[in-house]
């Protein structure tokens, strides 16, 4: 009997968290690092009511992406009040630089505020004042941070951005007249690895298709595991039917000095062992004798007789879909009467050919079977009666 493999669960899942493995740690999964560098700003000045010098430093800047990364340094100048643009974005912007001198020969750096144009035009702005670097100090909104800042095309000047509050305090500062220089150096190097674009869809599309493999192979498992159930409880179905058909078999038990077996020389030929006394045998309509316990599991997978391989449910007269039959017991035989029948006349024909051949051997049991199955009930009832008379007149 064929049996099927059941479906086992995981092997999907296993496949489905490879594929997103492979997605991840493919080449080119990830992106470019991202590199920026910040920045020490150094600011002095001296505090008009008390004189004294007042030095501050902090690595509070960020270089701007296309900047130099490289130490600038002169005095402070922000955007005059007087021409009305704080940011810096008018062409003809002019600075106030409070320092002797003005901004003649000395290097100044431009404060401006951030917003109102791009980041490379109030650069170019600024470098056409001829400022030595340009800071921009970020929006109120975003406290302390800074963030990064793109403007190509501005040449060599150096470009950093610091915070709301650093900035407005060097603005209050310079607008109150004091002279405030300011010392930009090289701060720490940091470098944050991004997923690119083209990753991002990668990785999308690789999630997507392990969702779609996920699901067909969900949907297979379970067609698989319905047809099985389905297998299941037909193969159940058919074995209680052909169980209660091979039940309508005739049983004899062997006992000590009957005619018709020889204890000593036949054999069941689905375990090799010979017949004992009180086996239990069961006796197939083409005359073939085994142990009950050894040809009815074989009945139940294979349908035929081991050994002519005449097949037994047919043989009993159900040809089509084993129907629902009605269990009846076999009744068990008496010495004289199923063994007259169905084994002394085998036993008499082997004696009678000199028992040169086995009882047991498929090519001489094969004719006998076809010729076994085309007899009808008629001819066994009369070679029953003759075998009866027989053991009367001795």
């Amino acid at each position: 009997m064929a049996w099927r493999r059941r479906p086992e669960a995981g092997v999907g899942a296993r496949g489905a968290l490879a594929l997103l493995a492979l997605a991840l740690y493919a080449p080119g999964a990830r992106g470019r690092a991202l590199e920026w560098y910040s920045a020490v700003v150094s600011t002095e000045y001296v505090d008009p009511r008390t004189n004294r010098t007042v030095w501050s430093v902090s690595e509070s800047g960020r270089f701007g992406d296309s900047s130099p990364k490289e130490a600038a340094q002169g005095v402070v100048g922000v955007p005059r009040a007087a021409d009305r643009d704080p940011d810096g974005c008018a062409p003809d912007t002019r600075f106030l630089v409070p320092a002797p001198g003005g901004r003649g020969g000395a290097p100044w750096v431009a404060l401006v505020a951030r917003g109102g144009c791009t980041f490379r035009d109030k650069v170019l702005v600024a470098a056409r004042r001829n400022a030595s670097a340009v800071v921009l100090y970020n929006d109120e909104g975003h406290g302390n941070l800074t963030t990064p800042m793109s403007h190509a095309g501005t040449g060599n000047i150096v470009v950093i951005m610091v915070s709301y509050p650093k900035g407005r305090e060097i603005l209050d500062l310079v607008q109150k007249g004091i002279a405030v220089k300011m010392t930009i150096e090289v701060g720490t190097r940091h470098v944050q690895e991004f997923i690119s674009g083209q990753s991002v869809v990668f990785v999308a599309i690789a999630f997507i298709t392990m969702m779609i493999i996920s699901l067909a192979w969900l949907i297979f498992y379970y067609i698989q595991r319905f047809l099985y159930t389905g297998s299941q409880f037909g193969s159940q179905s058919h074995r209680k039917e052909a169980k209660k058909i091979i039940g309508q078999l005739p049983l004899h038990t062997v006992k000590h000095g009957e005619k018709g077996i020889d204890v000593d020389a036949e054999n069941c030929a689905v375990c090799i062992e010979n017949f004992k006394v009180k086996d239990i045998i069961r006796i197939l309509p083409c005359k073939h004798i085994f142990h009950r316990i050894c040809i009815d599991p074989w009945l139940l997978d294979h349908r035929t007789c081991p050994m002519c391989k005449l097949d037994v449910i047919k043989a009993l007269g159900y040809w089509g879909e084993l129907e629902d039959v009605q269990e009846t017991p076999a009744p068990e035989s008496t010495p004289g009467s199923i063994l007259a029948a169905n084994l002394s006349i085998t036993l008499q024909d082997d004696r009678s050919e000199g028992s040169s051949l086995p009882s047991s051997s498929t090519s001489d049991s094969a004719p006998q079977c076809d010729a076994s199955f085309k007899e009808d009930a008629s001819e066994n009832t009369a070679l029953l009666g003759k075998h009866l008379a027989g053991h009367k007149t001795k």
